[in-house]
This record gives C-alpha cells, sequence and structure tokens, in this order.
C-alpha cells in the first residue's frame, strides 16, 4: 500500500463555476449537511443494504418513514424511538450540545469542558427530543456509549484525561466531532490534537483516533481549494495504526467506482478485515467494539469512501451512506458534515434541509450562525497569541 490519497472519479464540471464558499457558508454547509444526512440514515440504520432494498422497494432516495410504519413505538429492536420521517438522531443532538459548548468556552475545548459543560447539558437542560416526540434530557436519548461520559464524570469524578478509558470503542465520539473541525477550520492538524483531547473523556483506542481524523477531515475541507482526494490525503498523513490502514484501504476500493451502487459491497468487503462488529451488526461478535491498534470503526473509513465515490457531491455521497445500511446515520452524518463543509450550503439539496427542520423542530442553521462567531473569536486569540510567540522567540534567537 502506497501513502498517496486515491484519485477521485472525474466529473463534469458547470460551465459557470460558484464563488467559493466563505467561512459561515462551509460552516453552514456541514452543521445543516450533517444533520440531513443524520436523519436520513435513521430510519434504515441496523439494517443490510438487502434488507433496505426489500423494505423500500429499492434504493433509499431521499426522507422515509419508520421501519415498522405505524407500530414504532412498540417494534422491536428499535422501539421507543421515532426513527424517520426527518427525524435526527443521537448524532445531531450530540453535535448541537459540542457547539453549545463551544458557545459558552468560546476558545478551544479540552476534555475538562466535557466534564464542565457538556455533561450539564446532557443531565440538565430538557430539550425537544425528535425520536421521542417530547422534551427530555438528552441523557435519555443517547446510547449507552454516551451515558458512559456522564456516569464516569458526574458520578465517578473521573480525570476527564482518562474518563474515555474502559469506554465500549465505537463511533461515539466520532460522530459529533464536526464542531471541532469548523473551529479550526482550514488547519487539520490542529483539529485533530483537539478532537483526541475532547474524545478522551469519551473514548480510547480507535474510536478515539477516529474522533481525531474525523475532525480533521472537516478542517481540511475547509481549505479553499479542497477536493475529497486532499481531504483523504490529510486524513492518511494523521491517521495511525488501523485506523490509517482501513481508510488507506476502503478508499482505493472507492477510486475504483463512480456510483455508490456498484461500490456498497466492495466498500464493505474493503473494511470488514478492521472492524470488529463482524458481519451481522445486530450481533456483535465476541471481540467487538475493544481495544486494538490493528482494527478500526467502520463508520469514517466508509463516509470518506462513498465521498470519493460521489466526487464530492453530496447527495451521492449521503444516499450512498444510508444505501450501506449498518450505523448509516452515522455514516452520513459524516459524510454529509464533510461534504458541506467542502462546497457550503448550496451543496444539501433545499428540501431536505426544509424537511429535516419541520419535522425535527428544530433550527438547522442558528448552531452554524454561533460556531461561525466562536470561530471567529478563537482565530483572533490564537492569531495574537502565535505573534506574541513569535516575537519571544525571535527574541531568544537572537534574530532581529
Amino acid at each position: 500500500m502506497t501513502s498517496t490519497a486515491p484519485t477521485a472519479p472525474t466529473r463534469s464540471v458547470p460551465a459557470t463555476t460558484p464563488a467559493a464558499p466563505t467561512l459561515d457558508d462551509r460552516i453552514a454547509g456541514a452543521l445543516v449537511g450533517a444533520a440531513v444526512g443524520d436523519a436520513l440514515g435513521g430510519p434504515v440504520e441496523g439494517y443490510s443494504p438487502e434488507q433496505i432494498v426489500a423494505r423500500h422497494g429499492g434504493r433509499v432516495t431521499g426522507v422515509v418513514g419508520p421501519w415498522a410504519g405505524e407500530d414504532w413505538r412498540t417494534a422491536r429492536p428499535v422501539a421507543p424511538y421515532h426513527k424517520g420521517d426527518g427525524h435526527v438522531t443521537d448524532d445531531t443532538l450530540m453535535t448541537h450540545a459540542l457547539v453549545r459548548v463551544y458557545g459558552k468556552v468560546r476558545g478551544h475545548l479540552d476534555a475538562y469542558s466535557v466534564a464542565d459543560h457538556l455533561v450539564p447539558e446532557l443531565i440538565s437542560n430538557p430539550r425537544w427530543i425528535p425520536e421521542l416526540e417530547a422534551e427530555a434530557l438528552p441523557l435519555q436519548r443517547i446510547f449507552l456509549a454516551e451515558k458512559w461520559i456522564v456516569a464516569r464524570l458526574h458520578y465517578g469524578h473521573v480525570d476527564p484525561r482518562e474518563a474515555g478509558s474502559g469506554n465500549i470503542v465505537n463511533c461515539g465520539a466520532a460522530m459529533y466531532m464536526a464542531p471541532v473541525g469548523l473551529v479550526n477550520a482550514a488547519d487539520p492538524r490542529a483539529a485533530y490534537a483537539e478532537a483526541l483531547d475532547v474524545a478522551g473523556a469519551h473514548q480510547s483506542s480507535y474510536g478515539r483516533e477516529a474522533a481525531g481524523v474525523f475532525a480533521a477531515a472537516v478542517a481540511a475541507a475547509c481549505v479553499p481549494g479542497a477536493t475529497p482526494a486532499s481531504v483523504v490525503g490529510t486524513c492518511l498523513s494523521l491517521a495511525k495504526d488501523g485506523t490509517r490502514a482501513a481508510i488507506e484501504a476502503v478508499c482505493e476500493t472507492a477510486a475504483g467506482h463512480r456510483d455508490f451502487e456498484t461500490a456498497i459491497a466492495p466498500l464493505r468487503e474493503a473494511v470488514a478485515p478492521f472492524d470488529t462488529v463482524g458481519p451481522d451488526y445486530r450481533a456483535p461478535s465476541l471481540g467487538a467494539r475493544r481495544p486494538s491498534r490493528l482494527h478500526a470503526i467502520e463508520e469514517l473509513p466508509v463516509a470518506l469512501g462513498m465521498l470519493l465515490v460521489a466526487d464530492g457531491d453530496y447527495r451521492q455521497a449521503v444516499l450512498g451512506s444510508v444505501n450501506y445500511g449498518r450505523d448509516c446515520d452515522s455514516i452520513a452524518t459524516m459524510s454529509g458534515a464533510i461534504a458541506g463543509a467542502l462546497y457550503g450550503e448550496r451543496a444539501v439539496p433545499a428540501d431536505w434541509v426544509r424537511t429535516v427542520g419541520e419535522a425535527s423542530r428544530l433550527d438547522l442553521h442558528a448552531p452554524a450562525r454561533d460556531l461561525a462567531d466562536v470561530a471567529r473569536e478563537v482565530f483572533a486569540r490564537d492569531t495574537a497569541a502565535r505573534r506574541t510567540h513569535e516575537a519571544a522567540f525571535t527574541a531568544l534567537a537572537g534574530r532581529p
């Protein structure tokens, strides 16, 4: 294997190229794009591509209803969540919670920020939970891997930098790290480092590593002139161990496909050696989600692979992620965030945005506006600090 990023398939370029998206547009594209991808993937999460086709009479092409129809309140294994009809899931709830933490801190975050601000967000402030169709504490909706944060930090008083050790290793931390990449827009190495610090309160091993690489991917997508291939190249330059190997294997496979229909099975085959869950997503293998330097979460490599297959096209990247099945809401959250950061909100179908916002009773744009303000404040302080350091180092080095 080589360390060179795969070449993305070439797509036709419109005669008139739109203006490059601004910072605000990229942040809106990433956060809105992530939420829409999450909502599209929610109703088919946990099922295989074949089951999805059988249930829906073909591939999913937009917002669909609950898997069990009107019986969603009682049908196992999903009950009591109303997944579908444009409802976002815990991926978006956690992403928006992290944005609110940035709004309070108005600076870079670390593991202590999770303890001091994210945990209170989860246990103290009732919010509208679309899947519950009610106001409730976010704690009542998030998965066990996220409840771990509360148990370890609020009740166990564990050092936040070590709290992620012992948790199941999955995509729980990675799925909501897009805001870290956006606050560090165009600086993927800084995004990677900050996300690793934040995620240390939640995850360990390749789950924590994926959080860092996903944040870096979003930051890399904000670089003017970025492409899907350049984003993947940045990820490969930063990722370690099994995470790097999985991204390389999946993206090498993705480079040979031009549409998600033919790519679904090959991408699954490429990531399978690194995925600990195994072939049956609802019946994980004995070694599932345990720490390892050899393995990786499935979601991030597949999201990057679908991004390459679609050559960055938001609709195709997200639909490919959704129809892949398994943990497809998180895969579509990630591919949607990166595609949105690459090309701005105009890349996200407006009808999907409207449907998801109305169905979930959420203002999908408010978090983006808030985070854009924070990103500018953080950049101004970082620039001032860097200039101070440059002056001090210059004096130390004895140069004029």
